[in-house]
């Protein structure tokens, strides 16, 4: 990339911007892949120097740059390209000066805002950007200007819509990026090529040859002193609105027309409207709703949920949730998607499984030798990135035994390095004005529309007692219920080892 820009980091005195923003901003910039002209401006309330704001950035790329690759050569070059403005969000003299340092010569240089900022103050940012004049960009090769949201994108479906008015208010809809960090995932991203790219998958990825899929989010920290956040969150909100949609629309999508950012998303948002909504009376019988109890995971105590500071003593917000959904069109018309997310859980992973129907109960899968294991195609998202396989093979030896065996690709293993952080991928791909990763308006309000409900139901029903599970373990028994009573379980295929 050769044409200069300005990173501007709204809420730069954040976390986010320590532990992700800028260890991946110097491992762009490391590698080259950043402009000579290239700068960051830090804009928060917190008073601090262009110094101590390096310092404190310093330690952060220490720290969590990927691979380790902090080197003192390489930050000395770095740091001078890092100021901060100290300002209120409300302070039109901050954004003048903002303004000033983006402009040279007569016009104001291409800008990227990133806004790291809580949810109620993103409309103020916006009104001020507006008012000094910052989102305008030019025409034909002229300075660009383009705004990156971080979720959540609204608490429901009118919040999301308030949400977008207000950004499209600003910015036109394609200076908008909203990120969601799964997607910028070398896995995630090798759904498409996986799909598309080999003539062995798409002939056979649908009704006809799938019998269900499976999507696991799983982590194994509590709400880590985050217990007022996410007493307005709870699961649904936090990761089943988004994550768990966005790897939803990647299983289940048609063939683009293109790689072109509004083919690939035009393709999601079909799968989003194709969602069949799930009657309140479903809702309340089979969305499982719990919260985890007292126990051990990730060898560390945990207290139970409603223990935990800033969680109200009688809280109904649930930590752990699972349900299965279904696509009402050609492809998947029947093929449930059974969809579970949790804290507090034995390990932290991400993956999809697809489980193909077994073979008919003849020749192998018979009583004397079945029944088999069905075919399993896991894409791991995180951790160990990767892809697994199982299916049959015969053991050898002069008897006929036949037992699975998993073929595994991983990603480090195989091009031997670590994959590129996801803000790596998302921050360069902003500045390039490629948007096939983030996503569009109708897609956040598409998604709202199918959880919105869900989210109501559960809230007005306020489940007493809710079902709890002990943290380190893999859920409630109304989990396993849930999937057992369609004759299938809960699985994973190759857990990571648990330490």
């Amino acid at each position: 990339m050769t044409e200069p820009f300005t990173l501007a980091i709204f809420g730069a005195s954040g976390d986010l911007t320590r532990r992700k923003l800028i260890p991946a901003v110097y491992s762009l910039f490391r590698e080259g892949l950043l402009p000579d002209n290239f700068s960051v401006i830090g804009f928060a309330r917190s008073e601090k120097t262009d110094e101590s704001f390096r310092a404190e950035l310093a330690e952060g790329v220490k720290a969590f740059a990927r691979g380790g690759t902090f080197d003192d050569a390489t930050w000395a070059k770095f740091a001078p390209r890092i100021s901060y403005i100290q300002s209120n969000y409300d302070d039109a003299d901050g954004y003048g000066r903002l303004r000033e340092q983006l402009t040279t010569g007569d016009e104001i240089a291409s800008r990227l805002f990133y806004l790291a900022v809580p949810p109620n103050v993103i409309p103020t940012v916006i009104d001020q950007l507006r008012f000094a004049g910052l989102p305008r960009q030019g025409k034909n090769g002229s300075p660009w200007a383009r705004i990156i949201i971080e979720k959540p994108f609204g608490t429901d479906l009118e919040t999301a819509q308030a949400l977008n008015t207000e950004l499209t208010g600003g910015f036109a809809e394609n200076q908008v990026f909203r990120i969601d960090h799964y997607l910028g995932k070398e896995t995630v991203q090798n759904l498409l090529v996986l799909r598309f790219a080999n003539s062995i998958f798409e002939p056979i990825w649908n009704k006809k040859y799938i019998d269900h899929v499976q999507i696991a989010v799983t982590e194994q920290i509590g709400v880590e002193g985050r217990g007022a956040y996410y007493e307005q969150a709870g699961a649904l909100r936090d990761i089943v609105q988004n994550h768990i949609m966005h790897l939803l629309c990647l299983v289940a999508m048609e063939a683009p027309v293109s790689l072109d950012a509004n083919a690939v998303r035009d393709e999601k948002v079909k799968v989003l409207r194709s969602l069949k909504p799930i009657p309140e009376e479903c809702i309340e019988s089979g969305v499982v709703r719990a919260q985890y109890a007292a126990g051990t995971s990730g060898d560390k105590d945990r207290p139970a949920y409603r223990d935990e500071e800033g969680v109200v003593a009688d809280s109904c917000t649930e930590t752990f949730v699972a349900f299965k959904a279904f696509i009402d069109n050609w492809r998947w018309s029947g093929v449930p998607f059974y969809i579970r997310t949790g804290k507090c859980m034995p390990t932290r992973i991400t993956e999809i499984s697809i489980h193909f129907k077994p073979v008919p109960q003849v020749l192998f899968n018979t009583p004397d030798l079945g029944p088999m294991r069905p075919n399993v195609l896991a894409i791991r998202i995180q951790p160990n990135e990767g892809i697994s396989l199982r299916f049959q093979v015969k053991v050898p030896g002069p008897a006929l035994e036949v037992e699975p065996f998993q073929m595994e690709f991983g990603y480090g293993a195989a091009f031997g390095k670590e994959p590129p952080d996801a803000y790596e991928r998302l921050l360069l791909d902003a500045a390039l004005g490629d948007a096939t990763l983030f996503t569009r308006g109708d897609e956040v309000e598409a998604a709202w529309r199918f959880v919105a409900p869900i989210v109501a139901c559960c809230d007005a029903c306020s489940l007493y007692p809710m079902p709890t599970y002990p943290a380190g373990s893999w859920g409630p028994q109304e989990a396993d219920d849930l999937i057992e009573a369609d004759g299938r379980r809960w699985e994973i295929l190759r857990r990571p080892k648990l330490t």
